[in-house]
């Protein structure tokens, strides 16, 4: 079986003059961030990779959620294919993953993250809010035949305030 967890970076900041991936997280994102990371411990099996979208708002998310869930930095990997919005980068990204891994945590963007998560899971989810977590599992042995799967959980920061 085949675990995804997808992670939406938290609410950035637009207080500052930069670029779209420059963008650092808000006030607001990285207490969400922090509010999520302490609810997730019994809701996730232990995870064998992490990776994330170069975008800083997603890197930042990655770093709290790590440090906060006792994971090792070393599971860390940066990949600019996660740096996508429609969700087929992101959709080819997971089906080139090694299949020795089962427990797979990815931090992006919207609306790849929404799309992903209705097209690959059992439940509908209008929209996968900033720092929203979602966990879908598959019956498959590799990540290359990944399709329709099973929403296992969700978690949004407005249902733990």
């Amino acid at each position: 079986m085949k675990h995804l967890i997808l992670i939406r970076h938290g609410k950035s900041s637009w207080e500052y003059d930069v670029a779209d991936a420059d963008r650092p997280l808000s006030e607001r994102g990285i207490k969400d961030a922090h509010l999520i990371a302490k609810a997730l411990p019994d809701r996730i099996p232990p995870i064998e990779a992490v990776y994330s979208s170069p975008a800083c708002r997603a890197l930042h998310t990655a770093v709290i959620l790590i440090r906060e869930l006792g994971l090792s930095f070393d599971l860390l990997s940066i990949n600019k294919d996660l740096y996508d919005f429609s969700g087929s980068s992101v959709k080819a990204f997971v089906h080139s993953l090694p299949d020795n891994l089962d427990q797979v945590m990815i931090f992006g963007h919207n609306h790849a993250f929404t799309n992903l998560a209705n097209s690959w899971g059992s439940r509908y989810i209008d929209n996968v809010p900033t720092a929203g977590f979602v966990h879908l599992t598959f019956e498959a042995t590799s990540w290359e035949g990944v399709t329709y799967g099973k929403t296992q959980n969700t978690l949004f920061p407005r249902e733990l305030k």
